[in-house]
């Protein structure tokens, strides 16, 4: 079974009609959009996407297999899109003269230049193949011929289609231990490049122009008022006049100022008012309709603001003023876009600004975003922060890492510096260090029947260096804790993104203290079985919550549970996934005939609740809350029933109530943690702020808390149904 990526969605089937619908929306959007850079996006989609459809009807691709271009080695990082599939493009490019490019970094000369490269640090790895070379260089140093040796015949036949030497930069690579979210120089192309927003241009406009000129046409009207207080009573010597001058200076406003359309709508004020003065120019009297609409228009405005030249018309105008002083977003944007092209012209003497891979120190960040001076909008703030660089820790207390997503974005580049910590040479840790980091950046491939994705391990290059580790990554478990911590602790009731987990699992195994741990898995490519690590899992999860309230609550036999699972048999993965089958069910059948796709979520939810979902993994290996069990217990609580109950009236009614479930796994985990005297309280805070916290009944309230109260009172509450979901039934009250 594959794990679902965090930012793909997996299509039903492997045949070609995903692919095909793929390519036709990028069809479509590229002919019809009016966004010229949209359109260009769909274009590359669009090519991409006909790569896979023409290579999955030639024989070429091989969807759902872990090497999934034909004649390719499992180690070649292959373009793959949305939905896991593989375009058969490689991810390390076809540069025209990448044959000529390999020979000559085999010569004494390029043998020189990238040991030069390798002291200097001053290159990148963006695919992992452009470290190739470079470890070549790095074993002739280390008196390792044969192995640079071998590692060239195993490269040499894709030579002429692969780049394997680096991208050489100016600047040396940035120190570990500091994380960041963007680059200065991806932050500041965000910037350049923000556009104007229409809709508050054309609030802007209507503050700016037309608000002053219908105060002109309003103070116009008003001078027709006769004897009987009637608007269009009477037309003061001149009036006409100066009434076909305004409709000039109308005809012009309109054709330069063209974001607002609000004073060209019939039945608008504004229209109406410059509708009658138009007929009264044109010496037609006023029909009774039209002088009715004028006269209740005229009002109108004047109720609703002030006459022109009264006080409370003045401080309305005052205030707009105030706020259009305030610069448009996109134009801030772009002064702090030049204000950061400062930071990443070469380095500094000082060392703060390493390149512009690295993030802003807070000395940077006051001269991007100082205190004085115009007030930088929010918004615009925010993408500057998402370059600031610190530990994972800074950032997570800044805001800037505001998921348990994001935080798994982060990993990678925490982990390099662990999965390297062994090689004694600093070149050699620096070079391991990119490669990883290079490697984390692969999309994962959609793939069937039990394949595992590609592993770091099986790098040749990282194979041939491997040999020269003196020591396993000892602070490994230490970064894994770390890491968990600080995502159990910030983020409960948030299950933890695949891409965290497999670097959890890396760091553990590379420490020498593996624990299983299992990805999320898509419910509909599910085919029925797990890998034997799921059983694994479970029978970790029995050693730390046999008898617990966990145990209860989901009622799991957990001796009966290792009585059955034993993975070491042949088949563990069948015989976890019978077990957690008849915990689901009968299973329901889809329209084709085949397993229905709530059926399999069902299975995998009870295989999701048997494993804890890595939570008894992270126990096993040391993590403990800053705050205690309880505290999060009762955020996750609080989570649950927050979803839960925007799930009564949310358009995605499904998908929250899944979240909740899996918020709710983790409260009763956390509390069947928590020592058994603290549990009442958690529950009584509960109860107290479920009303005002959630829309759903209060008998759904009680019957959610009550089970875990008394476990056994009541059914636990599930994510996957195969028929309506019972907590979608009832109205909120």
């Amino acid at each position: 079974m594959i794990p679902a990526d965090d930012n793909i969605e997996h299509p039903p089937t492997v045949g070609t009609g995903y692919p095909v619908a793929e390519l036709t929306r990028a069809f479509v959007t590229s002919l019809t959009d009016r966004d010229p850079a949209v359109r260009d996006r769909a274009e590359r989609r669009l090519h991409q996407w006909r790569q896979v459809v023409t290579g999955m009807l030639d024989g070429t691709l091989r969807i759902g297999s872990r090497t999934p271009v034909r004649d390719w080695p499992v180690w070649v990082t292959p373009t793959v899109v949305r939905g896991g599939f593989a375009t058969g493009a490689p991810a390390a490019g076809h540069p025209p003269d990448s044959s000529s490019a390999f020979a000559d970094h085999l010569t004494e000369r390029g043998l020189a230049e990238l040991i030069e490269l390798l002291d200097s640090r001053r290159y990148r790895v963006d695919v992992p193949e452009e470290a190739v070379l470079l470890t070549v260089a790095w074993l002739v140093c280390a008196g390792d011929a044969e192995r640079s040796q071998q590692l060239v015949d195993v490269v040499r036949p894709f030579a002429g289609q692969l780049r394997f030497h680096p991208r050489q930069h100016t600047t040396p690579m940035p120190e570990p231990g500091l994380v960041w979210r963007y680059t200065v120089g991806e932050t500041r192309a965000a910037l350049a490049e923000r556009r104007p927003n229409q809709r508050v241009m054309a609030h802007r406009e209507a503050l700016q122009v037309w608000a002053p000129f219908g105060d002109e046409l309003l103070a116009l009207w008003l001078e027709t008022v006769d004897d009987a207080g009637q608007i269009a009573g009477q037309y003061p010597p001149g009036w006409v006049e100066r009434a076909a001058v305004l409709l000039d200076r109308y005809r012009v406003l309109a054709e330069r100022h063209t974001l607002c359309g609000k004073h060209r709508r019939p039945k608008e004020n504004l229209a109406i008012l410059r509708g009658a003065l138009e007929e009264v120019v044109a010496g037609r009297d006023l029909s009774g309709r039209a002088r009715g609409m004028l006269r209740h228009a005229v009002r109108s405005m004047a109720d609703r603001r002030g006459e022109p030249g009264s006080d409370r018309l003045r401080a309305l105008r005052e205030q707009q003023a105030s706020h259009l002083a305030a610069r448009p977003h996109h134009e801030v944007a772009r002064e702090l876009a030049a204000r950061l092209a400062t930071l990443v012209d070469g380095s500094r003497p000082d060392g703060r600004v390493l390149d512009d891979e690295a993030g802003l120190t807070p000395s940077q960040l006051e001269h991007v975003l100082p205190a004085e001076g115009p007030v930088v909008p929010a918004a615009v703030r925010r993408v500057v922060e998402r370059a600031r660089a610190g530990t994972v820790e800074e950032l997570v207390q800044h805001g800037i890492v505001a998921s348990a997503e994001v935080l798994a974005s982060l990993a990678p580049r925490i982990a390099a510096s662990t999965v390297a910590a062994g090689y004694p040479d600093p070149a050699a840790r620096a070079l391991v260090a990119a490669t990883y980091t290079a490697f984390r950046r692969r999309r994962s491939l959609l793939l069937l029947d039990l394949e595992k994705q590609v592993q770091f391990e099986e790098l040749p290059w990282v194979q041939a260096i491997q040999a020269h580790r003196a020591a396993t990554g000892a602070g490994g478990v230490e970064v894994a804790t770390r890491l968990a911590g600080t995502a159990l602790q910030t983020f409960p009731g948030t299950p933890l993104p695949n891409r965290l987990v497999r670097e959890l699992d890396l760091l553990a195994r590379q420490a020498g203290h593996p624990v299983p741990m299992v990805e999320e898995l898509a419910a509909d490519i599910f085919r029925g079985t797990f890998s034997p690590k799921f059983a694994h899992a479970a029978r970790l999860a029995a050693d730390v919550l046999t008898r617990s309230l966990y145990a209860r609550y989901y009622r799991i036999d957990y001796q009966d549970l290792l009585r059955r699972t034993d993975p070491e048999a042949p088949a563990a993965g069948d015989a976890f996934a019978r077990l957690c089958a008849e915990r689901a069910g009968p299973p329901g059948r889809g329209r084709g005939g085949g397993r229905a796709v709530a059926a399999n979520g069902m299975v995998i939810e009870q295989a999701q609740i048997l494993t804890t979902h890595n939570l008894a993994a992270l126990v096993s290996l040391g993590v403990r809350p800053a705050n205690g069990w309880a505290q999060l217990a009762g955020t996750a609580l609080d989570e649950a029933i927050r979803l839960l109950g925007n799930a009564q009236t949310a358009r995605h009614r499904l998908r929250l109530v899944k979240n909740a479930a899996y918020a709710w796994r983790q409260a009763v985990f956390f509390l069947s943690m928590s020592p058994e005297e603290d549990r009442p309280a958690v529950l009584d805070q509960a109860r107290a702020e479920a009303p005002r916290r959630s829309q759903l009944t209060r008998d759904q309230r009680q019957t959610l808390l009550d089970g875990l109260a008394d476990p056994g009172t009541a059914a636990p509450f599930l994510g996957w149904t195969l028929g309506p979901h019972p907590f979608l039934l009832a109205a909120p009250t």
